[in-house]
């Protein structure tokens, strides 16, 4: 069972979202907060697999709190950021800030579930083509370039990374470039720990940073 805690200052959006997920046989929503100041809070206490955070809150928005929360606990929670406006900026910083993906607060009710379905297991990227078109809206920056520069990857790892970007699942990767999937799991390992990332999110979103994928790709 995957326990899910709900953070959004709008009871409505939280009320859908937890009718969505309770009806899902695997999926149990196991709290809900109005701000990004309770979540630390409750979930050391709720121990929840992914947090849906809302990005834009009255006090403390998703980006402190997602911050606060992969900085300060040993095992963090995944967290999908939940936003209006797909090309906004906080949006792209919460990512950054190592949110391992993005739902619109119009997605249909499987996307939704496919999102927390698809981060627990962190075998593939979120919604490939919304990152790539986040990413196409902001300039590479020179933390970014620096950061993969240094980071010496392999050839092979370079295309795993690659296919990474694109969505590919390991199992997909590991067909494209004829390899085991268990290799592929290793090479998936050695970018992450290369480029300090702590999911295939934070990896990609750093090599469209530097510049090393371009959103074209």
């Amino acid at each position: 069972m995957t326990g899910v805690l709900l953070v959004d200052d709008e009871e409505l959006i939280r009320a859908g979202l937890r009718a969505i997920l309770d009806s899902e046989p695997d999926i149990e929503v196991l709290g809900e907060a109005g701000d990004g100041a309770e979540v630390a809070g409750m979930v050391a206490r709720l121990r929840p697999d992914v947090v849906l955070m809302d990005v834009r809150m009255p006090k403390v928005d998703g980006i402190r709190a997602t911050t606060h929360l992969l900085s300060t606990m040993d095992e963090p929670p995944k967290v999908v950021v939940v936003t209006t406006f797909e090309n906004d900026d906080y949006v792209y910083d919460a990512l950054l800030a190592g949110a391992s993906g993005f739902l619109l607060k119009r997605a249909r009710p499987e996307e939704i579930v496919t999102a927390v379905r698809t981060v627990v297991t962190g075998e593939s990227l979120l919604f490939p083509a919304a990152i790539r078109r986040l990413a196409e809206a902001h300039r590479p920056r020179e933390k970014g370039r620096d950061a993969l520069a240094k980071a010496s990857l392999t050839e092979r790892e370079s295309e795993v990374l690659t296919l990474m970007a694109a969505g590919l699942s390991n199992v997909e990767i590991a067909g494209k470039l004829f390899l085991g999937v268990q290799t592929v799991k290793t090479h998936v390992g050695n970018v992450l720990a290369k480029l300090g990332a702590r999911d295939r999110t934070q990896a990609v979103i750093r090599a469209y940073e530097s510049g090393f994928i371009t959103p074209a790709c």
